[in-house]
């Protein structure tokens, strides 16, 4: 389930060359805070993905929504209380 919204989120990325020492950037534009840098196209699109796992970590450590993506979602189960 999560490699397929990676997979549809990073189809959706859209990258340009910046100037800066690392020139490619690549942001996936449904997901704000989505972005990265880096020395080549590949290495941009690596850490692109990177950045997009460490987003879905903290947001649903953080109980916040993940937005769907192309009709793909990740979900995960409510955690029960223990009294």
């Amino acid at each position: 389930m999560i490699s397929e919204y990676i997979n549809a989120a990073m189809k959706n990325a859209h990258y340009e060359i910046i100037e800066d020492e690392e020139p490619y950037y690549g942001e996936i534009p449904e997901l704000k805070g989505v972005w990265a840098t880096g020395k080549t196209l590949e290495e941009c699109r690596d850490n692109l993905t990177e950045n997009l796992e460490g987003w879905i970590l903290v947001r649903n450590s953080q109980g916040m929504d993940i937005p769907a993506i192309n009709g793909y979602k990740v979900t995960t189960p409510k955690q029960m209380k223990v009294a």
